[in-house]
This record gives C-alpha cells, sequence and structure tokens, in this order.
C-alpha cells in the first residue's frame, strides 16, 4: 500500500551539505496525515531515529543533529527531504525513511520503509 524510494546518498566529505529524498506513492487516502521519518543504520550498529515531521509539518529531531538537519515534506510532490549540514564521519550510514500513522520516534511503529541509501563521511 506504501512505497518509499530514497535517493542522494553519496559519499562527502566532512563540514560538506548532503541532501536526501524520499518519494513515496500510495493507495492510502489518509497518507497525507502520516508521520515521515528518517532513520539510519551504521555498520554493526542499531537502526536509529533521526529526524521526523508529522502530517501538519511538525519537525522533531534526534538531539545530535537538530542543528544541522532539516526535514521537510512536499505532499504535493510526494516527497520528503533531509538536509544534512556539516556532516560528521560518523554521520556514515545507511539512511532509511519511514512511515507511521501518528507522530512517533519508536521504530517498531513504523511499518513502512525504503531500502535505503548509504551515506558516506570521509575524514
Amino acid at each position: 500500500q506504501v512505497h518509499l524510494v530514497e535517493s542522494g546518498g553519496g559519499l562527502v566529505q566532512a563540514g560538506d551539505t548532503l541532501k536526501l529524498s524520499c518519494k513515496w506513492s500510495t493507495s492510502l487516502v489518509t497518507f497525507s496525515t502520516y508521520t515521515l521519518a528518517w532513520f539510519r543504520q551504521a555498520a554493526e550498529k542499531e537502526r536509529e531515529f533521526v529526524a521526523g515531521i508529522g502530517g501538519g509539518g511538525v519537525a522533531f529531531y534526534e538531539e545530535t543533529v537538530e542543528d544541522r538537519f532539516t526535514i521537510s515534506r512536499d505532499n504535493a510532490e510526494n516527497t520528503v527531504s533531509l538536509r544534512m549540514n556539516s556532516l560528521k564521519p560518523e554521520d556514515t550510514a545507511v539512511y532509511y525513511c519511514a512511515a507511521a500513522p501518528y507522530f512517533t520516534r519508536s521504530i517498531r511503529i513504523y511499518a513502512h520503509w525504503g531500502q535505503g541509501t548509504q551515506v558516506t563521511v570521509s575524514s
């Protein structure tokens, strides 16, 4: 019912900026009210919440990125984006787009996932 496709990952240097995009397609008529989020998973680590944005546009962030990353959504274009400034080597991970029916940081609630896009930040 929900298909998410990420793009925009790549290899960058520390301090660079990168913008990830996630385009969705769905038959759910209520999807505009869903919370969309970005998670990331570094090698040998658990997947963690990065940023999310509710249907009304309220955004929330993991504290280590909130002064560097900006999440936005465009319901007309079916896209959620994550702009990442001042990237650090510790931001290296596979970044996943996900959707949940309500505002949450809990990974358990996100039933819809993209395939992920690799972000590698060199020092």
